[in-house]
């Protein structure tokens, strides 16, 4: 009998075979019958004015079919913005640079080696000016990036009043007043959320082919949101979205970088339409450390008010935030997610206010949690200093301010309504896993002997499952790509006259495992063997409308229109299937390959002779339409909150301030799970991405905006060996904002485990006086607060 699926089991990704053979595709593995290359001329300065720009010598060269500047593209304006505030990015530097690798000519040749022997052939010279990197120098203007802007703040967001129509209240007065309370213990901490550099194991590419005889562009992209690149390309190039398809195939890893729309991807369309050939352009490692978004880089400061007893009274963070040199896609509305869970899972008053500054440095937008991992690192990091300074557990101080389940769903100060939670049902299960008391005894042992040994615990909430059409009124929606949908999700379910099904999706994976997932939902609402269900996905021409993978939203809104899909076809099959074995609609079940009257499961007909009939009208019941699939799109009526709690112990070299990372726990709550095997594997990708934060990475540039770490010798990103055999667990409690009852996965790991390492590494390095050590904590950092605390 063939196996059939059902939600909640851990079936094995269906991707795999062809992606660990080296036999999936990407996109520069497609290369049609005479595809150009690109190389584009970047600038090795941060800041400068253009005064001689000479190309001649690159349109000589053989093999070399165009060279391309500014003013052949000027006329079609500058690279569209989801978030247009600030200065929004040239497709090629516009008579000045103002951050290193920035795009200044385009060359078009036979081959990738030709094409870059002529971008060396170009000459350029500069009138090199002051950079700006730091952020509170570029916060207070002293060098004005944008001079028509008149300010490096392009926008402060702030917790009552990011939205003026909810017509919330400052809470910075109540915070104030406790801060006076004679019982009051504030800690504060100045903090660095360090910049970040994505590092997808594939680097972005894109491959344009124009065909003028039917006026038609096909885009083959390595992008997280095919739909809504296919109308920016529209939109920026005067054509019709008909006229634009965007295929994304294999994509080998986004973490949100690859959710922007870039400008290589609309300058490769445009060659490709002026050429009439097709066009492919592939970014080296070291070209994306400076041609592809970063993510992070907050400087702030962290205050939390509180009684000695360990009730929280108030909470306040102030931060500046890096939006780099232009404003791209989402880049100034990151820091507004963070906004939104900027209280975690505490009850109590909240003032957030965070200036968006320009520097001359590469853009930031979307990384791995976008937002939510820089506010809860702040806020966590302030719990775990209140609770050492008035000696409290720093578990048992989280348990007593958290939301209590009866509370849900739980209306926070910034407006928003948090669906549902058992936040200490978590830690309850985090002490069982870890034998948490026995930990302690270890630790407390290990500091008798006079080793460095530290636990670090760390709670958070996130917000995903973008989906609410309501985010369109704050700005959250497509439209500047020619796409009014606000995060709606969308699926296909087809069943085929064979009985097999074919599934479309609006969205599409970058490692998540779509396939197997999708899969699932329709084989447990059909019955039919997940053998013989395909998902497709990632082809504009062919799938439903849909926004695209990010924020942890695919499964929540897309997953929940495949499965309102799914039901749809199952009501239908129903009535077919009642007629063929004369029975009731309401009778009739699904399984194994089949449908049955319940009760009598030897009384039944196959799928291939439900379908069968589908297709013939005249075998239909009375009212039943030929065919048998269905298109939904569907719209939550809030986002989703996953949460968890996480716990690290590390040892501290004293010698050297080499962390070890000794045990790792994770509990974590995503709602119902449709793939254990596959949540765990989120999981797991997410901590190895937050312990890279804590310990290893940081996107560093000097004082006049070189960037120093733009090869993987000089970023450090963490191997297998750098991290420990992860404990993990999970409770489950259900959204109730959409049927399958599920959250989202894909960033909670990189939320909750970033502050979770430093925690532990603070409190190794308590006994020494020790208060905080900003990211990465690298051994020379960390041996340097040593040294400073022994002095």
């Amino acid at each position: 009998m063939a196996t059939t699926s059902v939600m909640g089991g851990a079936v094995r990704r269906r991707e795999d075979p062809a992606l660990i053979r080296g036999m999936g595709k990407y996109t520069d593995d497609f290369a049609p019958p005479g595809t150009l290359r690109v190389a584009f001329l970047r600038s090795p300065v941060a800041r400068a004015k253009i005064i001689r720009l000479d190309t001649s010598r690159a349109k000589a060269m053989p093999g070399v079919v165009a060279v391309y500047t500014h003013d052949d593209v000027e006329h079609l304006g500058p690279l569209v913005a989801q978030v247009p505030v600030g200065k929004l990015r040239p497709l090629l530097a516009a008579g000045e640079v103002n951050h290193v690798g920035e795009a200044i000519a385009m060359v078009v040749a036979e081959d990738r080696y030709l094409a870059q022997d002529a971008v060396e052939a170009i000459e350029v010279d500069f009138d090199v000016l002051p950079a700006v990197v730091d952020l509170r120098k570029a916060a207070s203007d002293e060098i004005i990036v944008h001079e028509e802007l008149g300010t490096n703040v392009l926008h402060t967001w702030t917790y009552h009043g990011y939205w003026e129509a909810l017509g919330l209240e400052d809470q910075t007065p109540l915070i104030d007043e406790a801060m006076q309370r004679p019982d009051a213990v504030v800690v504060s901490i100045d903090m660095v959320n360090q910049r970040l550099i994505p590092v997808a194991i594939e680097p972005r590419s894109v491959l344009a082919e124009y065909e003028p005889g039917y006026g038609r562009l096909t885009v083959t992209s390595s992008t997280q949101v095919p739909h809504a690149l296919a109308g920016a390309i529209a939109t920026q190039l005067g054509m019709h979205q008909r006229d634009v398809r965007v295929i994304a195939p294999e994509v080998g890893g986004g973490f949100g970088s690859k959710l922007n729309v870039y400008n290589d991807e609309i300058l490769v369309s445009w060659a490709s339409m002026q050429l009439g050939r097709p066009v492919k352009w592939t970014e080296t490692r070291r070209e994306a450390a400076n041609s592809t978004i970063h993510g992070r880089g907050w400087v702030g400061t962290a205050t939390l008010v509180g009684t000695r007893d360990g009730q929280f009274l108030g909470y306040k963070l102030e931060a500046i935030a890096d939006m780099g040199a232009y404003s791209q896609n989402f880049t100034v509305a990151i820091p507004l997610l963070g906004l939104w869970i900027a209280s975690g899972q505490y009850k109590m008053p909240t003032a957030f206010k965070v200036d968006c500054v320009v520097t001359n440095t590469m853009t930031t937008d979307a990384y791995r949690g976008a937002g939510r991992p820089e506010a809860i690192y702040y806020l966590e990091r302030a719990i775990d200093a209140y609770a050492r300074e008035i000696g409290m557990d720093p578990l048992e101080v989280r348990e007593k301010n958290f939301w209590q389940p009866d509370e849900f769903p739980a209306t926070m100060g910034c407006g928003f309504a948090l669906d549902s939670g058992d936040y200490a049902a978590a830690t309850r299960r985090l002490r069982e896993i870890s034998d948490y008391e026995e930990l302690l005894r270890r630790r407390d042992q290990a500091r008798a002997e006079g080793r460095l040994v530290g636990i670090g615990i760390g709670s958070y909430v996130e917000v995903c499952g973008f989906g609410p059409a309501i985010l369109a009124d704050i700005g959250f929606s497509w439209s500047a790509y020619g796409q009014p949908s606000a995060f709606n999700g969308s699926g296909l379910v087809r069943v085929n006259p064979d009985g097999t099904a074919t599934v479309i999706i609006g969205t599409g994976p970058s490692g998540q495992g779509h396939k197997t997932t999708w899969a699932q939902i329709v084989s447990n609402g059909l019955g039919i063997p997940i053998e013989n269900i395909r998902v497709h996905h990632g082809d504009t021409e062919t799938s439903p409308m849909g926004i695209g993978t990010f924020g942890s939203r695919s499964i929540a809104v897309d997953g929940s229109a495949t499965y309102e899909a799914t039901q749809k076809v199952r009501e239908k099959a129903a009535k077919i299937a009642a007629k063929l074995l004369e029975a009731a609609p309401e009778d009739i079940v699904f399984a194994d390959g089949r449908a049955h009257v319940a009760g009598s499961p030897d009384r039944g007909v196959d799928w291939s002779e439900i379908a069968a009939a589908a297709y013939q009208a005249h075998k239909l019941p009375e009212g039943v339409d030929s065919g048998l699939e269905e298109t939904i799109v569907w719209t939550p009526s809030n986002a989703t909150w996953p949460f968890g709690t996480h716990l690290a112990m590390v040892e501290v070299d004293p010698e050297t301030g080499n962390v070890e990372i000794l045990e790792y726990y994770a509990v974590d709550d995503c709602g119902n799970q449709i793939n254990p095997m596959i949540v765990n594997g989120q999981v797991h990708g997410g901590i190895a991405q937050g312990v890279g934060q804590a310990l290893f990475e940081d996107a560093i540039y000097d004082e006049d905006g070189n960037l120093l770490t733009s090869s993987l010798v000089d970023y450090i990103i963490p191997t297998a060996a750098d991290l420990p055999s992860f404990k993990l667990a999970h409770t489950v409690t259900p959204t109730p904002v959409n049927p399958m009852g599920v959250k989202g996965i894909g960033e909670a790991g990189t939320i909750g485990s970033a502050h979770t390492i430093v925690n532990a590494v603070v409190d190794a390095l308590a006994p020494l006086g020790v208060k905080h050590v900003d990211m990465p904590l690298r051994p020379r950092r960390v041996w340097a607060a040593i040294q400073e605390a022994r002095a």
